[in-house]
């Protein structure tokens, strides 16, 4: 099973109401869908702050001449809003 295979749920507690928001990214990468998770996130934290989580919501290849030629995820990025 990799980390990806499965989903952990934490509680966090707020001191103070806070506000998130989703943003949706698709990412792709040569090597396999771990690392293209790796290069959406590095991609996101150029531009957003407060980054609070990832859902993967598809994985799906691109085929050229029967072989995969590249693994994409879209995923939600979950982000806190500044006050």
């Amino acid at each position: 099973m990799n980390e990806f295979s499965y989903q952990k749920r934490e509680v966090i507690r707020m001191t103070e109401p806070r506000v998130a928001r989703v943003t949706e990214i698709i990412a792709g990468s040569p090597k396999g869908f771990e690392d293209a998770v790796k290069m959406g996130f590095a991609r996101a934290t150029k531009t957003l702050r407060g980054i609070t989580g990832l859902r993967v919501v598809e994985m799906r290849v691109a085929i050229e001449n029967s072989k995969i030629i590249e693994y994409r995820v879209r995923m939600e990025v979950i982000f806190v809003l500044e006050t």
